[in-house]
């Protein structure tokens, strides 16, 4: 009795430790413009539901200082997939739908007489030299798989030359097409029935690729999801449920997005019901975050705006928090703790480096990885860093928007420095303590020369070992053509869009697909 009890502990014992050895599958989620206020995480939002998210939160780490590398989303798109910012891959704005091909950053040819500093051109495709963290688990022994949202570049840019085995649904664009709501735009996957929601049938693809797994190896699934991009359209059903809901002195108050962000919520709830059922939520780690701010700009009905980032400044497209601040949660068994916390500063190009180490994948060679292991902060420590960098050297008209730019956060300090903004050629600054100043009101450059030289000393030592494409001073800037007035205005249209007014503009934002404004 004795032997036999011996061997049944040895087994059970042998069992256990090889369960525990099993490497652990992947999910990786990405919202695309979900903003830092559009979920419950924070408690910011009254209107919009996010029961999964929430879910999520309950079994993880969130984190309250999480940023994407960049305010617009093919630029942090590629810093997730390289570990590395902007400066260095080069994508620093989504242009990769366009029929130019280009992979290298570079200084524009020209700016307007009115514009202080030339400003830097976007790589328009992902090289596909780049040791992508799908080409990465793929030589780990992963199964690797794309769903939704790429906008990186189209063949031979794709998914399929970037190390993912499957790409579902191959489509390239900024947006899910014409339309969520079937009949849909997108050429590559038919709807299976009636007014089928496309983030709905995203995690039907997820589910079902996981079910065509031998189940000997484990799978790295990059689920980036269509929401809550425009075009802005619903389930008609959510929208007449948020109807009833809009407050009406509310900063958000679109029915309309309110029934984008649960649709949203409702895939992940799907995909986390998916993995629970199949017995692989212990053995998987979950990460979920977004691209860039919340979408503050596109106008859907009269002073209806898709969303706030309210108590945050500025939005998507902005280099203020509300354009790069974003939602994030993590679950990672066996590491983070339950409804855990974490004010540690993370970014994008992070989960590069945390995957890959976490799941005993050796880092390439030859390759600079600017993201670092934030293991120590899921298991509630802290991290080693000293800052973090946002690169956005461009011009994009939206409320909020600075000149070229570039930010370093330290600690609780923010500085951003705006390329020959100020007087006689030399770089215009802002800088904000955000232990008391989420908002970004107060502006304390003039009165700490130190710390400002500090840390801009920090952002010149990145770009000089980035050897980064920065812009210049603009040669031909005429003063009696500069207008400071306009900076952070988005220039007025000549003729009013009678399309961008809704049936409901009192409350709901649009109800019809074909006349709401894509945001890029």
């Amino acid at each position: 009795m004795i032997k036999k009890y011996c061997f049944l502990l040895s087994f059970f014992t042998v069992g256990l430790v090889a369960a525990a050895d099993k490497p652990m599958n992947v999910v990786f989620i990405l919202a695309d413009d979900l903003g830092w206020s559009d979920t419950e995480l924070y408690g910011q939002t009254k209107l919009y539901k996010t029961p999964n998210i929430m879910r999520l939160a309950k079994r993880g780490c969130t984190f309250t200082r999480a940023y994407s590398n960049s305010p617009l989303c093919s630029p942090t798109r590629a810093s997730f997939l390289t570990g590395q910012t902007p400066a260095r891959h080069g994508s620093t704005q989504p242009r990769h739908h366009t029929k130019t091909v280009a992979l290298k950053a570079e200084l524009a040819k020209r700016a307007r007489p009115s514009e202080k500093a030339i400003s830097v051109s976007s790589a328009t495709r992902l090289d596909t030299n780049y040791p992508t963290i799908g080409k990465m688990m793929k030589q780990g022994g992963y199964e690797t798989g794309h769903f939704g949202k790429w906008h990186l570049g189209p063949k031979p840019y794709s998914p399929l030359q970037h190390g993912f085995d499957v790409d579902v649904p191959h489509h390239t664009g900024a947006g899910p097409g014409r339309s969520y709501v079937a009949p849909w735009s997108q050429k590559n996957i038919q709807p299976n029935y009636e007014k089928e929601h496309i983030e709905d049938r995203m995690v039907e693809e997820c589910l079902k690729w996981v079910d065509s797994l031998s189940g000997d190896k484990p799978f790295f699934m990059n689920y980036w999801m269509f929401s809550v991009h425009g075009p802005f359209d619903a389930k008609q059903e959510l929208i007449d449920k948020y109807e009833k809901l809009i407050d009406p002195n509310s900063k958000q108050r679109s029915a309309l997005y309110a029934a984008m962000v649960q649709s949203l919520d409702d895939a992940v709830g799907a995909l986390l019901d998916g993995l629970e059922s199949r017995g692989l939520m212990d053995n998987t780690v979950i990460i979920f975050t977004s691209d860039n701010g919340g979408n503050m700009y596109s106008q859907l009905d009269q002073d209806i705006v898709p969303t706030s980032n309210f108590p945050l400044r500025g939005g998507k497209a902005s280099m203020c928090e509300g354009g790069v601040r974003v939602p994030c949660t993590v679950v990672w068994p066996g590491v983070t703790k339950a409804a855990s916390q974490s004010e540690e500063i993370i970014q994008s190009s992070d989960f590069y480096t945390t995957i890959l180490k976490g799941m005993n994948i050796s880092m390439p060679d030859n390759h600079d990885v600017d993201g670092i292991d934030i293991r120590p902060a899921l298991e509630g420590g802290e991290l080693d860093r000293e800052a973090i960098f946002t690169y956005f050297p461009c011009i994009v008209p939206v409320p909020e928007w600075l000149p070229p730019s570039m930010s370093v956060h330290s600690g609780k300090w923010k500085l951003v420095r705006v390329f020959f903004g100020g007087e006689n050629g030399e770089h215009d600054y802002k800088l904000y303590d955000l232990s008391n100043d989420i908002a970004e009101e107060n502006n304390l450059a003039d009165s700490n020369p130190e710390l400002l030289k500090r840390l801009d000393n920090l952002i010149e030592a990145y770009l000089t070992e980035a050897n980064g494409v920065t812009p210049v001073r603009n040669p031909d800037f005429d003063l009696k053509q500069f207008d400071p007035s306009v900076i952070g205005k988005r220039p007025e249209s000549k003729k009013k869009n009678k399309k961008s007014q809704g049936k409901k503009p009192k409350s709901s934002g649009r109800k019809d697909p074909k006349k709401a404004p894509v945001a890029t």
